[in-house]
């Protein structure tokens, strides 16, 4: 079957949007244990960042949401389902990077337990930031294909997933993927989409509705 085949028709062009939501507080956030794949429900606290969160996210009138299947980022989406009516939508892809050995130890167990493999941040047994990288950027870019040309899609994941993800959906760099810092517990980015089909990140870590950009740089509405 000849490459042209198997390419996916070309996307619409349009102004579409993604909101990469953090799930809300576990008990192992609090006490420092490293999740990755398991799955740890949302703690009392992290019920009540999710139901926060949804009230503002709702107003965006998102028209798609989509999450990991791990229960701390399915119960978030959930959050927002109820209060837009809108189905969840889940993918493999989209669950937290694998971390080996270091899952449920705590910072410092992986310190003392792996000096080696914590200077380079590299689970053993896990996977790399690359592999996580690619495996949640086709995800999202996957989603994106189902979205109409001024859709908003709410994706419900986890903070290392949605930080390599979006890092490699903008195209960054590897050896410059640290500069973007972390997610908190249920804060979000927002990307849109640009002229050329690229990706434009305009609110990284927010806790409130995104604000128009009013100042001299260039925008995509802008000189």
């Amino acid at each position: 079957m000849s490459d042209a085949v198997n390419e996916r028709p070309a996307r619409e062009p349009g102004k579409r949007r993604l909101v990469l939501w953090r799930h809300g507080r576990t008990a192992w956030n609090v006490e420092n244990r490293f999740q990755g794949k398991t799955d740890i429900p949302l703690d009392e606290v992290g019920v009540e960042q999710a139901e926060r969160a949804a009230s503002l996210l709702a107003a965006l009138r998102p028209t798609a949401i989509l999450a990991s299947p791990l229960q701390r980022a399915a119960d978030t989406a959930d959050a927002l389902a109820a209060r837009t009516g809108l189905t969840v939508t889940h993918d493999a892809d989209l669950i937290e990077r694998d971390g080996g050995a270091w899952e449920g130890l705590t910072g410092p167990e992986i310190r003392a337990r792996y000096p080696a493999e914590h200077a380079i941040w590299q689970p053993p047994g896990g996977e790399t930031s690359a592999q996580v990288a690619k495996r949640v950027g086709a995800a999202l870019d996957r989603a994106v294909d189902d979205l109409p040309p001024t859709g908003l899609l709410v994706v419900a994941s986890h903070g290392a997933a949605l930080r390599l993800g979006m890092s490699h959906l903008l195209g960054i760099p590897e050896n410059i993927w640290e500069r973007f810092g972390g997610l908190s517990n249920c804060c979000w980015s927002v990307l849109a989409e640009m002229r050329d089909g690229g990706w434009r990140l305009v609110e990284h870590n927010a806790g409130t509705l995104p604000e128009p950009v009013l100042g001299d740089d260039r925008t995509e509405n802008g000189a």
